[in-house]
């Protein structure tokens, strides 16, 4: 279930202005997390507060294409936005898909045929 669907579900249970309050709230916390991030620089993998940033990340509704690059368990491999990865990846001796910022696993070495 997504927030729109919720909404159309609770909204009409609320007193009007509670409702406009509860929205008012909800799209603050969304913003200021949203701008958290902006600042924020991703902690490492096994900080204490990597749980923290990915809950503010959650807030902010960051996901997807609107993901951060950084992210505290993985390193994009950053190359001007002319270039092939694959080519910049072999050069490091990286396994492409791995060196992408949402694989989801730090970049690992390219297996040897």
């Amino acid at each position: 279930m997504d927030w729109t669907s919720l909404f159309q579900t609770i909204l009409p249970y609320l007193p009007a202005k509670y409702a406009g309050d509860l929205v008012s709230i909800l799209s603050f916390l969304i913003a200021s997390a949203a701008l958290a991030l902006r600042f924020w620089k991703p902690p490492a993998a096994g900080s204490k507060v990597a749980l923290l940033y990915r809950f503010v990340s959650a807030l902010a509704q960051s996901r997807g294409w609107n993901t951060n690059a950084y992210q505290p368990d993985a390193k994009a491999l950053m190359i001007p936005a002319g270039a092939d990865r694959a080519v910049a990846a072999a050069t490091l001796g990286l396994d492409p898909t791995s060196s992408h910022p949402k694989a989801g696993e730090p970049p690992r070495a390219a297996s040897l045929n």
